[in-house]
C-alpha cells in the first residue's frame, strides 16, 4: 500500500506550486493593464487626429472646387462618407479621444481635448486682406 500512495502523490501539482502560478499571472496582468490601456487611449487619439486631416482635406476639395460657396460654414465632416454636410443630421459621433492622456497634438487638438462621440465642425474663410491664404478651422463639436 506505500508503493501505491507514493506513486498517486507524484501526479499533478501541489498547492503551493498553483499559487505561485496564479501569483505571477496576477503580477504580469497588474503590469500589463496600464500600458495597455495607455496605448489604447493613444490609438483613439491617432484616430480622431486622422479624421482631422481628412476633413481637412475635404475642406481644402470644396474651396477649390467651388470657392463662392465655400465660405457659407460651417460644415460638419461625416466621417463614414468622407464629406462636409451643411447639418450634422444624420452624422453619427465618432470622436473617440477622452480625457485620458495618450501624448497625441495636431493644430488644435491636444492631449487634453476630449473628442469622445464627437462631431468636426470645419470653418472655411477664404483670404483677405489680413489673410492672404485660405483658413480652415476644426474644432470638436
Amino acid at each position: 500500500m506505500n508503493r501505491m500512495s507514493k506513486k498517486l502523490n507524484k501526479k499533478g501539482f501541489t498547492l503551493a506550486e498553483l499559487l505561485i502560478v496564479v501569483a505571477i499571472i496576477a503580477v504580469l496582468v497588474v503590469v500589463s493593464v496600464p500600458i495597455f490601456s495607455s496605448k489604447l487611449e493613444k490609438a483613439r487619439e491617432a484616430a480622431d487626429v486622422a479624421n482631422m486631416r481628412a476633413a481637412k482635406a475635404a475642406a481644402a476639395a470644396l474651396y477649390l472646387s467651388d470657392e463662392s460657396s465655400a465660405s457659407k460654414g460651417p460644415y460638419y465632416y461625416d466621417a463614414d462618407n468622407g464629406v462636409l454636410k451643411d447639418k450634422k443630421d444624420g452624422i453619427k459621433g465618432y470622436g473617440q479621444g477622452t480625457a485620458t492622456k495618450g501624448g497625441i497634438s495636431y493644430g488644435s487638438y491636444t492631449e487634453d481635448t476630449v473628442a469622445k462621440g464627437g462631431i468636426l465642425e470645419v470653418t472655411i474663410t477664404p483670404p483677405g486682406d489680413s489673410k492672404p491664404d485660405v483658413q480652415i478651422d476644426l474644432k470638436w463639436d
